[in-house]
């Protein structure tokens, strides 16, 4: 390719010249989902390793996997570092409060949960009966994304993708620079 054409490496990237330098990351969707798919579609293109995770293991049989690196059942330290970020793509799904508990007990870098400010938190009350202090509690994030007024899976997908990336670049999102 050569020699990048434009002093800022930034739009020497834009442009392909560089590759981004973008660091490790891997994107864990939890529960199979019309969301998830796109997630993970979209977050393999943006340099993620994805992986899908249910602890439904009739779910994953049936799932779609062709954008997943790889599938698990249960979270574990063997795949979950400080540079995963989870998604938790259902929060009416029954087993979310002890799926949500394995991950607050290790070191990912981002735990959220889908759902909008108009509607209670499950997770949260879930949680709280499980005996997780609030303030282990407040490490989950919620709502996720860009406040851009996504309503199909494609575009939640893309929205909660915008604020991840938005939040590893410690950038507020929107239109403020």
């Amino acid at each position: 390719m050569g020699a990048p054409t434009h002093p800022d490496p930034y739009c020497a990237m834009a442009r392909g010249e560089l590759p981004p330098d973008v660091g490790p990351r891997r994107l864990v969707c939890v529960f199979v989902t019309p969301v998830t798919e796109f997630l993970l579609h979209f977050a393999r293109d943006l340099g993620w390793e994805t992986v899908m995770m249910d602890p439904d293991t009739s779910r994953l049989a049936w799932a779609e996997w062709r954008y997943a690196d790889k599938v698990y059942s249960v979270p574990t330290a063997d795949w979950v570092d400080r540079t995963t970020d989870v998604v938790v793509t259902d929060h009416d799904r029954e087993e979310l409060g002890p799926v949500l508990e394995s991950f607050l007990r290790l070191p990912a870098r981002y735990i959220g949960v889908m759902g909008s400010v108009r509607h209670p938190a499950p997770h949260v009350d879930a949680l709280r009966r499980l005996g997780v202090p609030d303030e282990v509690i407040a490490r989950i994030r919620r709502p996720l994304g860009l406040n851009i007024g996504s309503r199909t899976p494609a575009e939640i997908a893309i929205s909660t993708l915008a604020g991840l990336i938005a939040d590893r670049n410690r950038r507020p999102g929107g239109f403020q620079f």
